[in-house]
């Protein structure tokens, strides 16, 4: 299982290594330096601000008991194509850049409900109160 690893690994390197020669031989080194320095922060600031729209439309879910889980399973998208693109390299910018299509997570999440049945329970108020109703007494028990 570690030599598939290792393999994978050195696959996946030369494949980075050979395709940023390909782009610094047709754009420049420099520019080809300033474009994944560049795709970091713009993918930054864009799982940044994503993040913060997807934890608020949870949040009203939440509030409207209903089920959070499509974004729930797009923040989790988004995690996946943050790191993506804070790995230098253009492959795994391009593939970063492709996971924060609203449309390709719209179809990321599809998939995994369609693969993934999800049980919600929703915990309202009214049931809550039911549950901690305490009723306090006394009582003695008579043998007959």
């Amino acid at each position: 299982m570690r030599v598939f690893g290792f393999i994978v690994f050195f696959i996946y390197a030369y494949l980075e290594l050979s395709f940023f020669i390909k782009v610094a031989d047709s754009i420049g080194v420099f520019l080809a330096l300033i474009g994944i320095i560049a795709t970091s922060i713009i993918g930054f600031s864009l799982i940044k601000k994503q993040g913060l729209n997807n934890l608020s439309i949870m949040q009203q879910k939440i509030s409207n008991n209903q089920s959070p889980k499509d974004e729930i399973i797009k923040s989790v998208s988004l995690l996946f194509a943050g790191f993506l693109l804070l790995i230098p390299g253009f492959l795994t910018d391009i593939l970063g850049g492709i996971l924060l299509i609203p449309r390709v997570q719209d179809y990321i999440v599809r998939f995994i409900v369609k693969k993934f049945p999800f049980k919600v329970r929703s915990f309202s108020s009214s049931n809550n109160a039911q549950l901690n109703d305490v009723i306090e007494g006394e009582f003695e028990r008579k043998d007959d």
